[in-house]
């Protein structure tokens, strides 16, 4: 097989000297074809803000019961309290819709290419992992199917499908400019 070409990409070693990972890799043609990672990244990152929207409608319904679980408290429906604490409620819904809309408009952004969004994708999910294991390791939070068990696997397979080379690869990808993209040919009479 001396003189073939490999179709089949080198393996890597486990370990890569700096050296050889500061290296740059030669760029992706322009007309790369997405990837399955990128495409795969981007259907994670929607099933994550699904699941965020599903954690969102499991605590406004069972919100009474968390306020009285956490606090303590057990108040009237229509006092004071309560509609401090439905405030509350509905802050907290807003700020996390708002969350999740722009994780979604990121996960859009994955899916057409976006470098950026794809490392602030990736750096949403550590923090959100980290945050986990924090939780888990000096909080004794347990890690649930109820609690954070869904959102910490989709983070997971998120970090694994937009940090592989191949979806690397297509988001730093060179881009014919906006105005070439929109000129077409003349079309022929």
């Amino acid at each position: 097989m001396t003189g073939e070409p490999e179709s089949v990409p080198r393996k890597r070693s486990a370990f890569e000297s700096p050296a050889v990972l500061a290296r740059r890799e030669p760029t992706a043609p322009p007309t790369m074809r997405r990837p399955v990672a990128t495409s795969l990244g981007a259907v994670l990152v929607m099933l994550r803000v699904l699941a965020g929207v599903i954690w969102l409608t499991a605590l406004a319904v069972s919100w009474r019961q968390v306020i009285g679980e956490e606090l303590g408290l057990d108040y009237p429906a229509g006092s004071a309290e309560d509609q401090a604490f439905t405030f509350v409620l509905v802050l907290i819904l807003v700020v996390g819709s708002l969350g999740l809309l722009v994780v979604a408009l990121f996960g859009f952004a994955v899916y057409r290419g976006s470098n950026v969004a794809r490392l602030l994708v990736m750096t949403f999910t550590t923090f959100s992992i980290t945050a986990a294991a924090i939780d888990y390791f000096a909080g004794g939070e347990e890690i649930t199917v109820r609690t954070t068990l869904l959102t910490l696997s989709l983070d997971i397979l998120v970090m694994l499908a937009l940090s592989s080379r191949a979806a690397r690869a297509y988001a730093r990808r060179p881009r014919p400019k906006r105005a070439a993209r929109r000129r077409r040919p003349a079309p022929v009479e």
